[in-house]
């Protein structure tokens, strides 16, 4: 049984700077570790390098340590594209300043780092070599930077250095997101749905069932897992009805069926849209299922690599039912694991996967980049669940009014098709 926190629920902090600047050494620091090779050699670190740590009282967190973001040449530029990847998926990112002082250079990857809208620091390594320069301290006085001067070498400032880390933490990570523990009391009996298929790994349930169950039972809560064709069994012998059924989305609409109307339902790709970013705008963006025509593009977002199955939820499923519910021609293309076009435009509807294997800050960032390019986001659970007729019952305990968002999708789009030549 794997022990280890999902990387989807790590803090993920990002080392950048310029080369040479000491960033290997003080994630080395940090950590207490040998992570990252170290060497006077500019350029030592040529891919982000992941470190998983628990920075107590916060938790577990990944450091990544990145390759110089004024790296040349075509090898340098490919680097410097894999930084900026990882600064997508970051929480906390340390600007990371080296003997040189803050130059040009410096402010101009302060800028990359604002326009992401990644919360940042700078940290004057080296000051056993020299400490900030009175000009720079003036600068992030000016520009409102925070700052702090440590040695990597020597070890003076990192205690503090984590301690200020534990303080930039965003406040979703202190306060600990929940997934269905709003929804449930001390002594609920919680009903889950786990239908067992050919992408089902092989003695294990999928993430988002783990979580949702040690939620549960966090909670001091009963959960009663079974199969789609257990339910009236698992009824009949409750001695109370369950205060909630979780589904999983694949079978929503029989589910539906056979769970009384008074009792919440709701699914497991529906609990980690909320846990993972904005769930009003997810059940937006499948309103936009309805305004798809012939010909439009929809992208198909997984978090993961993964071997596609026959009968793949994302790449097969998904497709297939949303064909039969608008009788459209529509193209489909995937982007797995942490690529994400940058030329969203063309796109009429992004659907992407539960992101159980990325953190929220990615996630929330993805969602703001469709915002910003005006294309409606979905998730695959929330688009099932749209296309299957259901998503009014399974968002009905979250407060969220389909109808209304419906309107409001819909009218947008007729807005944007008479603005199109």
């Amino acid at each position: 049984m794997p022990t280890k926190t999902p990387r989807g629920m790590r803090l993920i902090i990002t080392l950048v700077g310029s080369r040479n600047a000491g960033k290997s050494s003080l994630i080395n620091a940090l950590t207490s570790q040998d992570i990252a090779i170290v060497s006077d050699q500019a350029g030592t670190t040529t891919d982000p390098v992941a470190k998983q740590y628990e920075l107590l009282p916060l938790g577990p967190v990944t450091f990544y340590d990145t390759a110089g973001l004024g790296d040349t040449g075509e090898v340098g530029k490919l680097r410097v594209r894999a930084t900026l990847k990882t600064l997508w998926r970051t929480d906390i990112a340390i600007l990371v300043v080296g003997e040189e002082g803050i130059t040009k250079h410096e402010e101009k990857i302060m800028q990359t780092i604002r326009e992401l809208g990644v919360s940042f620091f700078i940290v004057f390594n080296k000051l056993d070599i020299r400490p900030p320069s009175s000009k720079d301290i003036e600068f992030c006085k000016a520009q409102g930077y925070f700052f702090m001067s440590v040695s990597a070498k020597s070890g003076e400032g990192i205690q503090q250095l984590r301690e200020e880390i534990i303080d930039f933490a965003p406040a979703e990570i202190k306060c600990e997101p929940v997934l269905a523990a709003d929804l449930i009391t001390e002594g609920d009996w919680v009903l889950c749905v786990t239908p067992i298929d050919l992408a089902a790994p092989k003695g294990r349930l999928i993430l988002p069932q783990v979580q949702v169950l040690r939620e549960i039972l966090d909670c001091d809560a009963v959960a009663v897992t079974v199969k789609e064709r257990e339910i009236e069994e698992a009824f009949a012998n409750l001695k109370r009805p369950p205060a909630l059924v979780i589904t999983d989305s694949q079978v929503v609409l029989s589910v539906s069926g056979d769970v009384p109307d008074t009792i919440p339902l709701t699914t497991f790709s529906t609990l980690f849209a909320r846990f993972k970013g904005d769930l009003p705008c997810l059940v937006e963006g499948a309103a936009a299922i309805d305004t798809l025509n012939d010909g439009d593009t929809v992208l198909v977002g997984e978090a993961c690599s993964h071997h596609a199955v026959a009968d793949d939820i994302g790449r097969v499923k998904i497709p297939r039912w949303i064909s039969q519910y608008t009788g459209k021609e529509i193209d489909y293309e995937v982007y797995a694991g942490h690529d994400f076009p940058e030329n969203l435009e063309r796109f009429k509807l992004v659907i992407h996967c539960g992101a159980c294997m990325i953190n929220l800050a990615e996630m929330v960032r993805r969602m703001n980049e469709c915002k910003r390019r005006g294309v409606p986001i979905t998730n695959y659970g929330v688009a099932i669940s749209k296309i299957q007729g259901v998503l009014e019952r399974i968002v009905a305990p979250f407060d969220i009014d389909v109808r209304t968002v419906n309107a409001k999708t819909i009218s947008a789009a007729q807005s944007m098709d008479k603005q199109t030549p």
